[in-house]
């Protein structure tokens, strides 16, 4: 039987082959097929989800409970020391210095990454701003809200910390950050499925010393992840807890 292993559309491009090779060190591990499947949209992943197509998934917090709570997965792992964080940025050249000098009208450019989306509405409540008085434009990537920044498009563009610090130095020179999140405890999060739950102590036993050989050390060197951690399902609920508090 071959499983099926997604990942949230959120993560960097330049780690599209440290995925596979993941998957592929992975399979060997567990002496088992697992196809990979990548997306592009957070919709089409999530109806696929939903159609109950995949085993393993690296998910975002936002989806976590939907796994969780819906579709009986187990949170097994995190990545070390990478929260997710949402940054409200600007251009460089603009007059916003704070969050606070946005105005009703103001045009936010997004994508569909639906946690850093939620933190970053969130945000722009102390400026008294949410969905009724703001123009949001949602774009495919953060290079394109970059873009959009950039060219005058948008007054203001939410990004997942993470991609925010990847763009080039070029890129980033350009703009000029408002505000960033410190939640620090919301993380993506790799979940096992109902029908690998036999497999869970040899995926984590797996993972958690990747750190220690040779070919492990190198594919979690290609996914910009230093090592695992263990989560537990207390670590578990409390994310979902608080994502859901966030939401409401």
């Amino acid at each position: 039987m071959t499983f099926n292993l997604t990942v949230s559309p959120d993560f960097a491009p330049d780690h599209i082959s440290g995925w596979y090779f993941f998957n592929t060190w992975l399979q060997r591990q567990l002496e088992t097929g697992i196809h990979l499947e990548l997306y592009d949209s957070f919709e089409a992943q999530r109806n696929d989800i939903r159609a109950d197509k995949f085993d393993l998934i690296y998910a975002n917090p936002y989806d976590a409970s939907m796994l969780v709570r819906e579709l009986g997965f187990q949170a097994i792992a995190r990545p070390a020391s990478k929260s997710d964080e949402t940054v409200i940025a600007v251009n460089a050249e603009s007059g916003f210095q704070t969050v606070e000098d946005l105005k009703a009208g103001a045009r936010i450019a997004t994508t569909d990454d639906p946690d850093v989306h939620t933190m970053g509405m969130i945000m722009l409540e102390s400026a008294d701003l949410d969905k009724s008085n703001t123009e949001i434009k949602e774009h495919s990537s953060y290079i394109v809200v970059a873009k959009n920044l950039l060219n005058g498009g948008a007054d203001a563009g939410f990004f997942l910390k993470e991609a925010y610090d990847e763009m080039s130095d070029l890129i980033r020179s350009k703009m000029r950050v408002l505000v960033s999140s410190q939640i620090s405890v919301v993380h993506h999060s790799l979940l096992v499925g109902p029908r690998m739950a036999e497999y869970i102590p040899a995926i984590q036993q797996a993972m958690l010393t990747m750190q220690d050989n040779e070919k492990g050390k190198s594919v979690l060197e290609s996914m910009d992840v230093s090592h695992w951690e263990p989560m537990d399902s207390e670590q578990t609920e409390f994310m979902i807890d608080l994502i859901d508090t966030l939401i409401d």
